[in-house]
């Protein structure tokens, strides 16, 4: 139960900003690979 109430709290305040961040933080790398080569 607590395993689970702790995913919820973190999934609801989390994801806006890590999914966010992850797709940002693509975004560059495959810019910054872009730019290198």
């Amino acid at each position: 139960m607590t395993k689970s109430t702790d995913t919820k709290k973190e999934t609801k305040k989390k994801p806006a900003k890590t999914m966010k961040e992850k797709k940002a933080e693509k975004k560059t790398k495959k810019e910054a690979k872009g730019s290198l080569s």
